[in-house]
């Protein structure tokens, strides 16, 4: 499954500097779960999801949804 941070994060105008200080979680890490390198943690995905103001389910790319 993919990861969409990159597009939930570039909808809202969201540079990856400032996902990082919204999360907490480091760019090169932040940079590698949008290029598929790395799964991201629960705790990732939730710090993500509420920084950019979306359901952890919107950040994936499904048929179930």
């Amino acid at each position: 499954m993919e990861v969409l941070t990159w597009q939930a994060r570039n909808k809202r105008g969201m540079t990856l500097k400032q996902l990082e200080a919204a999360t907490g979680i480091g760019k090169t890490t932040l940079n590698n779960i949008e290029n598929g390198l790395v799964s991201p943690t629960l705790n990732q995905l939730e710090a993500i999801a509420r920084a950019l103001d979306v359901k952890i389910s919107d950040l994936y790319d499904s048929v179930y949804k």
